[in-house]
Order: structure tokens, then C-alpha cells, then sequence
């Protein structure tokens, strides 16, 4: 983060206590540590996005993983949820490489920015509704700073619907109704990005084959050739 807002919103994130649940379970994760990352320092700590702030594709995730970015302080890293969306950018074009193990391993995004819903892990990867909404403001700081945003990518349902609340709080969507969520699909609206929905590349749909690495891929190739259409 290079421009004194962004590093106000990323102080700001890193410091929020907004949600007392949250932040005693991640404290406890990192207290307790699982046993593979013993000798580690976790971070503990409300996370902030991630990528190229001159992006134009958004990529919204659910939150920090316990053991992933709960643990090494950049979002989608160190879990394979993270594995899996990172191979799917590098191989699109927008990451310079595949694995994102940590903070400091050279991973950088083109055109892409990668943030999450709730930004402290949450037990069984469930925030609670109060708790999303809490942390809205902090995505909607995001969108107002990435001021040439063509597409929108949600990984899962709750960040779908999170993403529609953002643009219906700038009344810039329809009626909730009017967008249903199923992996694939997409929403143009008159004055925000492209929205293309995709199933989050958690374990839950990987490892049971609901989510393959070539239908992930696929989301973002869709996202690529929307970019290339709106330049034109």
C-alpha cells in the first residue's frame, strides 16, 4: 500500500475490535497454535486486503482462515483455500505466481485485488450476520479507493450476498431476488462492476468435487475476457 489512505484503511483494519467473539477466538488460535506451525508466530489479528490497488477485478472472499491468514497475516495464504485461488489467478494472468506461503514470498497481483467479508477468522468459518455487516464499511472503503473496478469476482454465497448488500447500499442493485446465486453466474448492472458468481475453494467443495481447479480457473478466464471487453 503505497498512498496514505491505504495505509490509514489497513491501520484501521488491523486495529478493529468490533466484534468481541472474533477477536478472542482468533487471539486463542494464535495462543494455542496447531501443531504443524508450533514454532510460528501467528498473527492474530483483524486482516486487510491484498493485491494491486490500481485493479480492475475484485475478488471477495468469505474471512480468514484460522490456521491460513489468521496465521501468516495476508489473505487467502497459508491454507489450501488459498492454494487453490492463487493457482487460478497465477494461470489467468493476474498473480506472478502460484503459491502464496506467506508475507515476503514475492507473491504479487496484476489487476487483481483479493479481500474478504469478515476480516478476523471465525469459528467453523461461520461470521455471524451482525459481525459481516460490521465489517462492511471496510470493503466499501476498499471499493471507493479502487476507483477503475470492471469486475467483481464473490466466492461463495455469503460473499455474494455481502457484495449485493455493498451495492445496494449505494443503490446500484435491484432487489435481492433479482440475483440468485448458482456457480457461473453473472449480473451487469448500470453503474457497477460485472458480477460473476463462483463456489468458494474451500475443502467442504474441493475435496468433494463440487469445485474442480478447472471450474475455478474457468471464473477468472471469464473474468479476464470481461476486462478485455470493457477496454474496448
Amino acid at each position: 500500500m503505497s498512498s496514505p489512505s491505504w495505509r490509514e484503511l489497513e491501520r484501521a483494519i488491523v486495529a478493529c475490535d468490533r466484534c468481541p467473539r472474533l477477536r478472542s477466538w482468533c487471539a486463542e488460535v494464535a495462543r494455542v497454535k496447531r501443531r504443524s506451525y508450533a514454532d510460528e508466530e501467528y498473527w492474530g489479528r483483524p486482516v486487510p486486503g491484498f493485491g494491486d490497488i490500481r485493479a480492475r477485478l475484485l475478488v471477495v472472499g468469505l474471512a480468514p482462515g484460522a490456521h491460513g491468514a489468521n496465521r501468516t497475516g495476508r489473505i487467502f495464504t497459508g491454507d489450501s483455500s488459498g492454494d487453490w485461488l492463487y493457482r487460478a489467478l497465477h494461470e489467468t494472468g493476474f498473480a506472478n505466481q502460484p503459491e502464496s506461503l506467506g508475507r515476503g514470498d514475492g507473491l504479487a497481483l496484476r489487476d487483481a485485488y483479493v479481500t474478504a467479508s469478515a476480516r478476523c477468522a471465525p469459528p467453523d468459518n461461520r461470521p455471524l450476520p451482525e459481525e459481516v455487516e460490521r465489517c462492511r464499511e471496510y470493503i466499501e472503503r476498499e471499493v471507493a479507493l479502487l476507483s477503475g473496478l470492471k469486475v467483481a469476482v464473490a466466492l461463495g454465497r455469503l460473499a455474494f450476498d455481502n457484495w449485493l448488500t455493498v451495492l445496494q447500499r449505494r443503490d446500484l442493485a435491484l432487489r435481492r431476488g433479482a440475483y440468485p446465486f448458482e456457480h457461473g453466474a453473472e449480473y451487469e448492472f448500470a453503474a457497477a462492476p460485472r458480477l460473476i458468481a463462483s463456489y468458494h475453494p474451500s475443502r467442504q467443495n474441493t475435496q468433494t468435487g463440487r469445485l474442480s481447479r478447472e471450474m475455478l480457473r474457468d471464473i477468472f478466464l471469464r473474468a479476464r475476457v470481461a476486462l478485455d471487453e470493457s477496454a474496448r
